[in-house]
C-alpha cells in the first residue's frame, strides 16, 4: 500500500507520496482540474500498488475525491482543524501540508469527515441556494432603507416594498444616481422574489416525498423551508447514536474548559453546518411562544438578563429542538407534547 497526501489550491494540486516504512516514494504536483487527476492517477500507477489518499476539507475537496475513486484509489477528506490539532506545525507550505497528510494516512490517524450522497448534496444545494437568494434580498431591501434614512425622506408605511410602500418610493423625488439606484433595486427585488417563490415550490414538492419532512412539519415553529433544510443538513441520522452526538454536530453546544476543580462554559463550538444551526435557532424563535417550551424560554431569558438572556434562550431552546427531531426520527413518531410517557419535545 502507498499512502498519498494531497494538499489542494486553486491551480494545483501538491501530493507526497509515501511507502509502508514511511519514505517519500515521490512528491510533486498536478492540475486539479479532471484531465490532472488522471494524469496523476496514471503516473503514480507504474509503482503497482493501491494508494490510500488524505485531503483537507475545502471547496474542491469532495471533486478530487471522486476523480480519484473513479480511478481506484482510496481518499478520506480529512477535518481541517483537527488535523491540526493532531500535527500543528512550526512551518507551513504546501508540500509540508501534503506530507503531513500522507504520514495521517500512512499511521491510520486521518479525522475523516461523513461524506453525503449526491442526492443529500442535492437536497443541501437547493436549500443553500434559497437562503443565498433570501440574504440578496434582505441586503437590497437594507440598501433601500438605508437611501431613504441619508437624505431624510421618512418611511410612514410598515412594508416598504408592499403596495403602499412602492407607491411611497414612485413619489419620492431623489437626485441621480440614488433615484437610479432605487429603481434598479426595486426592479433585482421583484427577480429574486420570483427565483425565491420557484425555490420554495420546489422544496414543497420533494419535502412532500422526504422521509423526514413530514415528521418535521409536526414540530411547533417548523414550516416547509425550515422542515426541508433540517432535513437536508442531517442527512444519515445513523450516524448519531445519540441525541447528544446530533446537538454536538449541530455546533450549538458551548465549549468546555476544565482544569482541577475550574469547569467553565465558553462560545459555541459553531462545528458542522451553518445552515442547520440557523434553522433549529430560526424554528426555536417561533417555539418560544409554545406551551411546551415557554416557561423554559422565559425563564432562562429572565436569568440571564435583557443583553444576553434572549440569544442564550433561544440557542438552549434550539439545542432542545436537535435533542427531540433525533427522538422523532429515530422511532418515526410526530412531535409529542410534554407529558407524554416519554417526550419526544426533551
Amino acid at each position: 500500500m502507498l499512502y498519498a497526501g494531497l494538499d489542494l489550491s486553486r491551480k494545483r494540486l501538491d501530493f507526497r507520496l509515501l511507502d509502508e516504512a514511511g519514505e517519500t516514494v515521490e512528491a510533486g504536483a498536478a492540475p486539479p482540474d479532471a484531465d490532472g487527476l488522471r494524469g496523476l492517477a496514471g503516473r503514480l500507477a507504474r509503482f503497482g500498488e493501491p494508494v490510500r489518499a488524505a485531503i483537507e476539507s475545502m471547496n474542491g475537496a469532495r471533486f478530487v475525491h471522486d476523480q480519484l475513486e473513479r480511478e481506484g484509489w482510496e481518499v478520506e477528506i480529512a477535518d481541517a482543524a483537527k488535523v491540526r490539532g493532531l500535527a500543528p506545525l512550526a512551518c507551513k507550505t504546501d508540500r509540508i501540508d501534503a506530507w503531513v497528510l500522507a504520514e495521517l494516512s500512512r499511521r491510520d490517524l486521518v479525522p475523516a469527515i461523513w461524506l453525503p450522497d449526491p442526492q443529500v448534496r442535492a437536497e443541501r444545494e437547493r436549500a443553500r441556494f434559497r437562503l443565498h437568494l433570501v440574504r440578496h434580498r434582505s441586503s437590497l431591501k437594507q440598501r433601500v432603507h438605508a437611501v431613504l434614512l441619508a437624505h431624510g425622506k421618512p418611511c410612514p408605511v410598515s412594508d416598504l416594498f408592499g403596495v403602499s410602500g412602492r407607491k411611497l418610493l414612485a413619489r419620492l423625488e431623489l437626485a441621480e444616481p440614488w433615484a437610479s439606484d432605487v429603481e434598479a433595486s426595486l426592479r433585482l427585488l421583484d427577480e429574486l422574489e420570483r427565483e425565491i417563490a420557484a425555490c420554495e415550490r420546489e422544496l414543497r414538492l420533494l419535502g412532500a416525498e422526504h422521509r423526514y419532512v413530514p415528521l418535521l412539519l409536526t414540530i411547533p415553529g417548523v414550516g416547509w423551508v425550515l422542515a426541508y433544510t433540517i432535513a437536508a443538513e442531517i442527512g444519515d441520522l445513523a450516524r448519531f447514536p445519540s441525541p447528544v452526538q446530533l446537538a454536538g454536530y449541530s455546533g450549538l453546544c458551548p465549549r468546555v474548559y476544565q482544569s482541577g476543580g475550574s469547569d467553565r462554559r465558553g462560545p459555541l463550538a459553531k462545528h458542522g453546518p451553518k445552515y442547520l444551526r440557523w434553522a433549529l435557532v430560526e424554528a426555536a424563535i417561533h417555539a418560544g411562544t409554545h406551551p411546551v417550551y415557554r416557561e423554559r424560554y422565559q425563564r432562562t431569558k429572565t436569568r440571564l438578563g435583557r443583553q444576553r438572556g434572549p440569544r442564550v434562550a433561544q440557542v438552549d431552546l434550539a439545542r432542545k429542538l436537535c435533542e427531540a427531531i433525533w427522538y422523532m426520527l429515530t422511532r418515526n413518531q410526530p412531535f409529542a407534547p410534554a407529558g407524554a410517557a416519554k417526550p419526544l419535545a426533551a
